[in-house]
């Protein structure tokens, strides 16, 4: 197998500086030992105008039969002869890419201890491979490296120069041009070499998932042919694949927030018991929502904001919700749901009523559309105030569910917890908490402007003074005919779920069994009850205009 990275330069900026790069010297060849085989670096040519390095890898046929076991390249459909007769020596594979990552590590990291400035500097750059294996052809080639900015001349090898009429292999000779910077064009060698050959000579574990993104970082992520690149670098492990194209659409959320990942991954809190306990206000938060959803006659149900897929699983309990999609941004949440709800345990029958998808409220999302009825339980109250329009639009102006259920803190109901400091909300990510004027002005405001109808109900003690400690919105698109609990009027919550008689007013705030209010809250943030009226007040100004 053959490789050359050649790059052109001045006296100001010699193209020499490849040696720099590559941590190889111009004046020596070297060699390497590689698990297949050795592996030679030397310069063809080396001055300051013209700079060309070549990685030479010699094959031992025997070292990859003892290494693959006798199974040939690992199920590819060239294994039957793969052990005797095979292109392994002479084109470029998975083979010709870890020797890459093996000889130029430090470069493919971006290292440069000598000349650390080099680092960052875009080179123009000319890499031929002349055998590479193309399964998808010319075409498939160009569509994976032009959008990486390359320009791309794919040749086709024919099968016999002497037989012309036998038509081309399924070889290519590959030349790559274009100004980029070296680590990066390592980079997409060693990801896309194997995904044209289509065969790998390891077995692919768990760990390749890690390298594919850590070598994928900032041009993997928006890449159109992101799912056969994945797919095919991971030998098709369809659950490997799977997880990958999570973290990458995690990646992508990310980014489009202009946030870091883990600020959005971050509805399981590792310092929290996460089990299922007894919480009383969750369990009742949960009971009135089934409630609404009963009376309304729903059958497919979107829990959105699902976190660990605690109401999701109370869904799958009754027979009457015959498609419920669970929907969260974080895809720790959504793997702690799976694994509670022990989705890979159910019968197929029951997990066919049950899906848990990747998506963010701020958007609006195609998939999303076509339910009865939608839940936002604690959910609001962790957006930002700014992007509360972005997730109104995005549930009632696209989805258009016929019944959407939401409920809240009612940060009046907070003095009731002596545990609670003054001025301290639920949560240390609540943007918010409203009373319950604020919430009502916000709702009647959602429902006018997209053709809805609200009322609204308690959750928990509904004290004569402050009013319970969760409040709920019940909007019915208008012209549907469907129960909920009713809007007294006289600014008090009127009637629907209550567990009032018992006679416990609770001395202190009972967790939603929701991994954003497991945390203690003597340790919650610092935004207080001080913010919710400035939050209500533009939200006022939103409804009159």
């Amino acid at each position: 197998m053959f490789l050359t990275i050649t790059t052109t330069g001045s006296a100001d900026r010699p193209a020499t500086d490849l040696g720099f790069l590559l941590h190889k010297h111009p004046d020596k060849a070297q060699r390497f030992s590689t698990s297949q085989g050795t592996a030679h670096v030397f310069y063809p040519e080396a001055d300051a105008q013209r700079c060309t390095a070549a990685l030479l890898l010699e094959v031992d046929p025997i070292a990859l039969v003892r290494k693959s076991r006798g199974k040939g390249r690992g199920g590819a459909p060239d294994s039957a002869l793969g052990q005797y007769v095979n292109d392994r020596p002479y084109a470029a594979s998975s083979l010709l890419a870890v020797a890459l990552r093996s000889v130029f590590a430090s470069a493919m990291k971006g290292q440069c201890t000598a000349r650390p400035e080099l680092v960052a500097r875009a080179l123009p750059l000319r890499i031929e491979v002349p055998v590479l294996p193309a399964r998808g052809g010319t075409e498939l080639v160009d569509k994976l490296f032009r959008p990486l900015g390359w320009t791309v001349l794919a040749e086709p090898v024919p099968l016999d120069e002497t037989f012309p009429e036998w038509g081309d292999s399924r070889y290519v000779r590959l030349v790559l041009e274009g100004e980029c910077r070296l680590a990066e064009a390592l980079r997409h060698l060693y990801v896309l070499l194997p995904v044209l050959d289509d065969a790998k000579h390891y077995w692919v574990a768990p760990d390749e998932v890690d390298k594919l993104l850590r070598a994928g970082e900032g041009w993997l992520e928006g890449h159109p042919e992101q799912r056969v690149i994945v797919g095919r670098y991971l030998a098709r492990r369809w659950s490997l694949t799977r997880q990958a194209m999570e973290r990458l659409e995690l990646e992508r959320l990310a980014e489009s927030d202009d946030v870091a990942a883990e600020a959005l991954d971050n509805a399981v809190d590792e310092e929290a018991d996460t089990e299922e306990k007894p919480v009383p206000l969750a369990v009742r938060r949960r009971e009135a929502i089934l409630a609404v959803l009963r009376s309304a006659r729903a059958a497919r149900v979107l829990d959105l904001g699902c976190g660990q897929g605690q109401l999701v699983g109370a869904l799958l309990k009754e027979g009457q919700f015959t498609e419920i999609v669970g929907v969260d941004v974080s895809m720790r949440a959504l793997h702690e749901a799976r694994r509670r709800l022990r989705l890979d345990r159910m019968s197929e029958r029951q997990s066919e009523r049950v899906r848990l998808v990747q998506g963010s409220l701020a958007y609006t999302d195609g998939r999303l559309k076509g339910y009865d009825a939608a839940v936002l339980s604690e959910v609001i109250e962790h957006v930002d105030p700014a992007r509360l329009p972005a997730l109104e639009y995005a549930v009632f102006g696209s989805a258009r569910p016929g019944t959407v259920v939401v409920t809240t803190p009612n940060v009046e109901y907070n003095v009731r917890w002596e545990s609670l400091p003054a001025g301290r909300v639920r949560h240390a990510d609540h943007r918010f908490e409203w009373t319950r004027e604020e919430f009502r002005q916000w709702a009647r405001g959602v429902a006018a402007r997209h053709g809805y109808e609200v009322t609204f109900g308690p959750v928990g003690p509904d004290d004569p003074e402050v009013g319970p400690p969760t409040q709920l919105a019940h909007f019915r698109r208008a012209g549907d005919d469907s129960g909920g609990p009713e809007d007294s009027g006289n600014g008090r919550q009127g009637s629907g779920p209550d567990d009032s008689a018992n006679g416990r007013q609770g001395r202190g705030p009972e967790s939603s069994g929701s991994s954003r209010e497991n945390q203690s809250l003597t340790t919650a943030g610092a935004a207080g009850r001080t913010g919710a009226p400035k939050v209500a007040a533009v939200l006022r100004t939103a409804v009159l205009r």
